[in-house]
């Protein structure tokens, strides 16, 4: 049954980019979809599954119930884009002003789809239960993930497994890793507040922008005298704004930044910390600092179990001689609010362009990957499902 369904998803490389190239013509904001959900439930009503929709919000949940006795599996895609205008040259450049598909979720969603089509079309053969997690708005935090686990689409799912397509990664492989793979985020601002003055008499007032920098220098110890050297943590500033003429001085200074961390204990550490020096380092030059933390995404945690199955699937798929180890990463992902409810892994495909003055990193409004990379993650669905059928069968054996 293996070798059929590879050669069905091999049949269907041509719909997947198609899909994929209308997707990236037609791209929609996180938690303003609209089009892509009913386009998606409608692809899946088409071939006869199952479908839910408006799940959480704007999520589409499709399931194929196999004949035969078996677990249920589910499969994960995110579909929203990024506000990012687009500049490749190529003919199926987005058509939307300001908006376009940069991080892959284009290319997620048309290997889902692949993969559900290809396996509909022997549902009789099948044994257990195949869920489509087709998400929205991964890109802003709070994403879809909490509201359509809210909305029941992991009931009565025994593992779930997702792929992300890596501009960056060398095309044709999978790259897995136990434990954590990508970070939690928190943003942080920080408002220093200090007493106007001329520029010419700092004395007669309190220089926020002073204290401000020394805060954001400051902010550095957190990582390089609190934070264990064995564990990662990262605290960027990337907004700093204070006055508007060059000879005041102005009554109040901002930062902005992010705290990135896998350690949930590190990560209580280093917002305490960016409290404590904020404060008191302002009060020290006469300041005041009022700071404030917004907790995003929690770090995603990759079940070791799953990473295993995920391994033997990869080998089946591609060759063992393709499964790498990688390291975990710090930009941030809500794949992991699935994995804090059911066992499961998330892992990378290698998309890297063959050409390499056309590799852009994710984010880039040049961003494009290769398409071919489709074809490896529409595979490693279809021998993720497999192989945890055949792990129940051998665990009743």
């Amino acid at each position: 049954m293996k070798p059929l369904i590879e050669e069905k998803i091999e049949s269907l490389y041509a719909e997947m980019v198609e899909t994929r190239r209308y997707l990236h013509m037609h791209p929609e904001l996180s938690h303003q979809e609209v089009h892509t959900p009913e386009f998606i439930a409608q692809q899946l009503e088409n071939i006869g599954i199952e479908v839910r929709r408006n799940v959480g919000g704007r999520g589409v949940v499709g399931t194929i119930h196999g004949r035969l006795p078996g677990k249920t599996i589910a499969f994960r895609a995110d579909f929203d884009a990024l506000p990012i205008t687009d500049q490749k040259e190529v003919a199926y450049k987005s058509t939307v002003p300001g908006v376009m598909h940069a991080c892959g979720h284009d290319g997620h969603t048309a290997a889902l789809l692949a993969f559900a089509k290809a396996m509909v079309s022997i549902k009789d053969q099948l044994p257990g239960t195949i869920v489509l997690i087709h998400q929205f708005g991964e890109e802003v935090a709070p994403g879809g993930a909490q509201a359509m686990i809210a909305d029941g689409c992991l009931e009565g799912v025994d593992a779930i497994y997702g792929a992300h397509l890596q501009s960056k990664m060398e095309s044709g492989n999978v790259f897995v890793r136990d434990g954590f793979l990508q970070a939690s985020e928190d943003t942080l601002k920080i408002v220093v507040r200090g007493y106007g003055t001329h520029g010419a008499e700092p004395h007669t007032g309190v220089d926020p922008i002073l204290a401000a920098s020394h805060i954001m220098i400051a902010l550095q110890s957190i990582v390089s005298r609190n934070a264990d050297p064995l564990k990662e943590l990262v605290v960027s500033i990337g907004k700093f704004h204070a006055g508007d003429a060059d000879n005041a001085i102005p009554s109040e200074a901002v930062l902005e930044g992010t705290i990135r961390v896998f350690d949930p204990e590190l990560r209580k550490l280093a917002t305490e910390r960016v409290q404590a020096i904020a404060e008191n380092v302002a009060r020290a030059m006469g300041a005041e600092a009022e700071v404030t933390i917004e907790a995003g995404y929690i770090s995603l945690w990759n079940h070791p179990e799953a990473v295993e199955v995920v391994r033997r699937a990869a080998t089946q798929a591609i060759g063992e001689e393709r499964v790498v180890e990688t390291e975990p990463i710090m930009p941030v992902e809500d794949f992991a609010y699935f994995t804090q409810e059911r066992p499961g892994a998330y892992f990378f495909v290698g998309a890297k362009m063959a050409d390499e003055r056309l590799s852009y990193p994710h984010h880039h409004e040049k961003f494009d990957f290769d398409e071919r990379a489709m074809l490896v993650a529409a595979k490693m669905f279809a021998a993720l499902y497999f192989e945890e059928q055949n792990m129940r069968t051998e665990s009743i054996s």
